[in-house]
């Protein structure tokens, strides 16, 4: 059994009902291996904590921001977005309360497991907002997602890397990113990309990725590095 009380210490919330919280942590795939378990998977409270993320954040975004919204609606996205509420689910060590099969526990690939910890974050926020209320989700997603707005908007980490990649070589040499397929292999389901950045003749990175985007987003990071940006 997973230690329910850790995990609302960690999160800073006692629930009422112990089971919302339970559920926020099942993954499907445990109800697969477990037919007799007592409880739902998440992806019930997880629907009902994205619109309640989003919620919250759009209402402090427009309160407190004066931007039009465009740039609005990209800070959003950084805060609610996958990558993040994986980051934040690494932060608070969600992934040891997690109900999983033991394929997905053995599962190595990062990719998957974040977009699962991103889920059991949205869940989680779900299991809170019907538990305690408006104000208790609220509580919990300025002190964990929109507490970290601040180091986003000083890093432009709003802007995904290929734009700002973009925007500081047409800001600093006026030339605008050519990416450019170096290597393709594998079969359709599985391809493998390397894509280079370059600007006017010289390669400024390489990226790699199971296409194209992945790629040339993976080649916009590394420049950013390799330039120091």
């Amino acid at each position: 059994m997973k230690d329910l009380k850790k995990l609302e210490k960690t999160l800073e919330v006692v629930f009422k009902n112990k089971d919302l919280l339970k559920m926020a942590t099942v993954h499907r795939s445990y109800l697969n291996e477990h037919k007799n378990f007592e409880l739902d998977h998440n992806e019930r409270l997880e629907f009902l904590g994205d619109a309640v993320l989003e919620l919250v954040t759009t209402d402090y975004l427009y309160k407190n921001f004066p931007n039009p919204e465009g740039e609005l609606t990209n800070w959003r996205a950084s805060l609610v977005n996958a990558k993040m509420l994986a980051a934040i689910a690494h932060a608070l060590a969600i992934e040891d309360f997690l109900y999983m099969s033991k394929g997905e526990t053995q599962d190595a690939n990062p990719k998957a497991r974040n977009y699962i910890l991103a889920n059991a974050v949205e869940a989680i926020i779900g299991a809170i907002y019907l538990d305690q209320g408006l104000e208790a989700a609220r509580e919990f997603i300025n002190r964990n997602m929109l507490s970290r707005l601040d180091n986003i908007l000083a890093n432009q980490l709003y802007l995904d890397p290929k734009s700002k990649f973009q925007e500081k070589s047409q800001e600093i040499f006026n030339v605008t990113p050519v990416y450019k397929v170096l290597e393709e292999s594998g079969p359709d389901h599985n391809k493998f990309f390397k894509v280079g950045v370059y600007l006017n003749h010289e390669m400024v990175a390489e990226g790699e990725g199971t296409s194209k985007q992945e790629a040339q987003v993976k080649a916009a990071q590394n420049a950013i590095e390799a330039k120091g940006w």
